[in-house]
């Protein structure tokens, strides 16, 4: 490993060292964050081509974020002790090799298992890519530039049913992997040349820490996702839950009196940092099972094709890009608190509307108020966050935290696709268009109301003034150092 010097956080960045880190770091968060879902609107094409009972295609989704969920803590870790960069470019590696293996899977196991292998790689690279990326920029300039990032995952994640969907209409469902291979091919060398490596204050890995963190994670993401399609009182089911609580319990435990634990729990008691993940929980229960609803209601009960559908929602997921970056520079002046609070009540205001005007024939006019609002909100949440939580700990710690941010909001996806597609079985269903309206409505307002309650958490984060004296509560040093080691 190289010699680690440590570098005064007053380091100044140089300008093109700032935009190669966003690009290369915004392109691998998209890879990662649109392969979450851009496969949902792929099933039937996968089932035709390759077979395979519904269990099957359910896994071809969850296999994915399965992995992702339950390493992305462990990549973070390991980045922190080995090299940020070194690990960055190994998962990406990974993710991108896997990518061609699912585009060239013979049969529906193959594809499975190289769907989890992508849930590896992305979870090695995709907590490092926000420590990356903030190693690079000069604290200034940060927030603009986690907007532009954050409108760049922000849009992955709400455009990959349209993504898949058109792939698959108009080329084939294996494009939705290989759309990753050529991106990655060209990352990978730029990241080796362009990244400035760091490390994470830790000298060792901790083992117990790890072990306890993925088996608990694994056992509630498991759970929640096997829960709508299996039954909540199936024993496996239930096993799983209750271990993966257990687990997670003991983690805590054991972090709260480790000497070196992978996630010091000292950091919950910064207000910054505890609520932004209440905050970011929240939202992810909220939105994720938003979507997965309403691409269904619009292709199932309205009757659109998925490039329909998609481009229909562009109001809503292709807002991001637009009110993102200008979300960043706001937050550079007055602060994230203001502007993801801001966010997260417009993204409740636009899901209660659609719940409202939701109909088996609602006309595409009375939904785009709702689609707007929604993205507005979206939009003002991703760009802030990101700074929200970064700036809660030390530069040292920033790997974590960034793990730990991204495993609590896929907790909270796998939650709240489980969450709301059980409320939506319980009040409606597949059996008709006014079946699907009837379960989709509580559903939707049950996603409003979680939104509005990360907003809430989200007013908790301390403004400006408050955030020293957080972040002094939590026991964080006021001059951290950050240890670096040219490229």
């Amino acid at each position: 490993m190289p010699q680690k010097t440590a570098a005064p956080d007053t380091t100044t960045p140089s300008r093109a060292g700032a935009v190669w880190a966003l690009v290369i770091t915004s392109v691998a968060g998209f890879m990662a964050s649109l392969d979450n879902l851009v496969v949902t609107t792929a099933l039937p094409s996968i089932r035709q081509d390759l077979g395979g009972a519904l269990d099957d295609l359910e896994w071809t989704v969850s296999a994915y974020t399965l992995t992702f969920a339950v390493l992305l803590m462990t990549g973070a870790a390991l980045g922190d002790r080995f090299g940020r960069r070194r690990l960055f470019v190994a998962g990406l590696a990974v993710f991108t090799g896997a990518s061609a293996a699912a585009a060239l899977a013979p049969g529906i196991g193959s594809l499975i298992a190289a769907r989890a292998v992508q849930g590896v790689g992305a979870a090695v690279m995709m907590p490092l890519t926000l420590t990356l990326l903030t190693a690079a920029v000069p604290a200034a300039r940060r927030g603009t530039v986690y907007g532009i990032w954050g409108a760049v995952n922000g849009l992955a994640v709400a455009s990959g049913p349209l993504i898949g969907g058109s792939l698959t209409e108009h080329v084939s469902w294996q494009w939705i992997f290989w759309l990753n291979v050529p991106l990655g091919l060209v990352a990978l060398p730029l990241a080796r040349l362009r990244l400035t490596e760091s490390y994470g204050a830790g000298t060792r890995l901790d083992v117990p820490g790890t072990l306890l963190a993925s088996g608990g994670l694994f056992g509630i993401v498991y759970g929640l996702v096997r829960g709508p399609a299996d039954g909540w009182t199936d024993p496996v089911v239930l096993t799983a839950l209750t271990a993966g609580g257990a687990l997670l319990a003991g983690f805590v435990l054991y972090s709260a009196r480790a000497a070196a634990p992978m996630l010091p729990m000292r950091l919950f008691r910064s207000r910054a940092f505890a609520g932004i993940n209440a905050a970011g929980l929240l939202m992810f229960v909220g939105m994720f099972g938003s979507i997965f609803l309403l691409s269904q209601y619009m292709q199932g009960v309205l009757g659109y094709s998925p490039t329909e559908a998609g481009l229909r929602m562009l109001p809503w997921t292709g807002m991001p890009m637009l009110v993102a970056p200008v979300a960043g520079i706001l937050s550079d002046r007055i602060g994230g608190r203001p502007v993801v609070a801001a966010g997260l009540f417009l993204q409740a205001a636009g899901l209660g509307y659609m719940a409202r005007v939701a109909t088996t024939d609602a006309s595409y006019a009375v939904q785009l108020p709702a689609l707007i609002i929604s993205g507005v909100g979206m939009a003002l949440y991703f760009a802030p966050a990101a700074d929200l939580v970064m700036s809660s700990v030390r530069p040292e710690e920033q790997g974590i935290a960034s793990g730990a941010n991204n495993a609590l909001r896929e907790v909270g996806g796998a939650l709240g696709i489980a969450v709301m597609a059980s409320i939506f079985s319980a009040r409606g269903g597949y059996g008709s268009a006014q079946s699907f309206v009837d379960g989709l409505r509580p559903a939707l307002v049950t996603g409003s109301a979680v939104v509005a309650l990360a907003a809430v958490a989200a007013l908790l984060i301390p403004g400006r003034r408050g955030a020293g004296r957080s972040a002094r509560a939590a026991g964080q040093p006021s001059a951290p150092v950050l240890e670096t080691t040219s490229g």
